[in-house]
Parts: structure tokens; C-alpha cells; sequence
């Protein structure tokens, strides 16, 4: 899963729900310096990739990503679920998607101070282009693997990945289907232990 659906997946908890973004923005950082539910949930956001990783279906739809892109297969799956979510928020998400991402914005900037400094550092992006609602739609998943593939040093690899999704996308759409309800019945079930 992607950041949407971290965010979605999060519990109401503000510094919760921020780690479990931040889980993709602490490599290099000393967990121990953050707060301690900021910590917390980057200890969710982990449960879940290890969870979502081990997957059988989440394995099957990463083999339909089979020819260059095939080295990215994990992330693409992960931001091709993400737009299966927004996309299908009102059976998937929690109200409406463009309030649900103001709030997680607001939530960002309250607690800027606290974010893992790469956080902290794409934050005014992240809002000023509304990265949670892109995922909604084509246009926007192909910014948002625009800007991915500008990390990367062959940056035409990821070029056509858009074109995977739209050749799979019943397949992908049936595969979040059954992988939704079992993540969030271990989310549930995490929480609570």
C-alpha cells in the first residue's frame, strides 16, 4: 500500500496516522528521536508492507508487471492500489476523499516540527499538489509516476508503467478487492493486540 491507504489504514490518532506515513520517510533516521506515537506508527506502517508483501494476490498482481518495469513491480503495485482506493473511495474510504485529504494535510502541518526531516522536506509539495486526491485519477497517477521516476537515475523505465495499470486494470481492481477487507481485518487485529 501506498500513502493513501497508510493514512486510511491509520487509527484517528493525528502523530498515529502521521507515522504511518512517515514510514516511508525514515531511512537513515534514529526512530528513537521521534515521538513516541510517530514511532508507534511507523511500527504499523511496517506490520502492513510485511503484511501486503507476503501476500498472495499482492504476488500475482506484481507479475503483471513484467517487462522493465518489472524491476519496480512492488512500488507500482503499492500506487496502483492506492489509486484503485481513491478511486473507489466511496466504497473503501471514510467520508469524502478531498475533506479526508485536508484533514491529513492539516495534520502535517500541526506537527511539522515532529516529521522525519524528508517528510518535512516534501510536505509543501505533498499539499501545494494535492498528492492523496492525484491518486484518483489517471492524470494523476501519471504525475505522481512522473515524480517517482524523477528520483531514479533511468528515468525511462517507469515512463510506460501507466500503461501497465491501464492494461490490468479489471485484474488490479479485483485483486484490491479481495486484499482490502483481509488488510484491514490485520490492521484490526494489530491494533487491538
Amino acid at each position: 500500500m501506498n500513502w493513501l491507504a497508510h493514512l486510511l489504514l491509520a487509527p484517528a490518532e493525528p502523530r498515529l496516522r502521521i507515522g504511518n506515513l512517515a514510514g516511508d520517510f525514515v531511512r537513515g533516521v534514529d526512530l528513537e528521536t521521534l515521538h513516541p506515537a510517530i514511532r508507534a506508527g511507523v511500527w504499523m506502517h511496517r506490520a502492513v508492507d510485511r503484511f501486503v508483501d507476503a501476500h498472495a494476490v499482492v504476488k500475482v498482481a506484481r507479475q503483471r508487471c513484467d517487462g522493465p518495469e518489472r524491476r519496480f513491480a512492488a512500488v507500482l503495485v503499492d500506487v496502483f492500489f492506492d489509486h484503485c482506493l481513491a478511486r473507489c473511495w466511496s466504497t473503501y474510504g471514510e467520508g469524502d476523499l478531498a475533506a479526508f485529504a485536508v484533514a491529513r494535510y492539516a495534520e502535517l502541518a500541526t506537527h511539522a516540527a515532529e516529521l522525519p526531516p524528508r517528510l518535512r522536506e516534501v510536505l509543501p509539495w505533498l499539499v501545494a499538489e494535492d498528492w492523496l486526491t492525484a491518486y484518483a485519477s489517471d492524470e494523476g497517477l501519471e504525475r505522481i509516476l512522473a515524480r517517482m521516476a524523477a528520483r531514479l537515475p533511468r528515468r525511462s523505465v517507469l515512463a510506460g508503467t501507466g500503461a501497465v495499470l491501464r492494461r490490468h486494470r479489471r485484474a488490479f481492481d479485483a485483486d484490491f478487492a479481495a486484499l482490502w477487507p483481509e488488510l484491514r481485518a490485520f490492521v484490526a487485529g494489530w491494533r487491538s493486540a
